[in-house]
């Protein structure tokens, strides 16, 4: 790939990813109300794109074979149990995903 190429890669992905933090400013600049269907959108699809990565996250675990899941299900417990008592995305993804690198590496080797 010559050097103008990857630049124009990098410009076109910058730009787009640019164009759809700002549009919703845009759209809805407070001068008029939300609509209805934005709004629910809102609140139902950050749960929903949570529960459709654990799924994928799982979706390839043997449960019949040794150790049965036990360490994804543990993470999965951990990370949803600090997200409900601390309130904390980063902090909840973040341990739940070094618990799991451990738990994979060392334990359930």
């Amino acid at each position: 790939m010559t050097p103008a190429r990857a630049l124009t890669m990098i410009l076109v992905a910058a730009v787009c990813t640019f164009a759809t933090r700002v549009a919703p400013f845009l759209l809805f600049n407070g001068k008029k109300p939300i609509p209805p269907i934005v709004r629910y959108l809102g609140e139902a699809l950050p749960p929903a794109v949570i529960a459709l990565l654990v799924v994928y996250c799982v979706k390839n675990v043997n449960w019949l074979a040794a150790p049965h899941g036990a360490p994804e299900l543990l993470c999965i417990a951990v990370t949803a149990s600090l997200h409900v008592w601390k309130r904390n995305n980063l902090l909840s993804i973040g341990v739940g995903t070094v618990l799991y690198m451990y738990l994979i590496q060392n334990v359930f080797v």
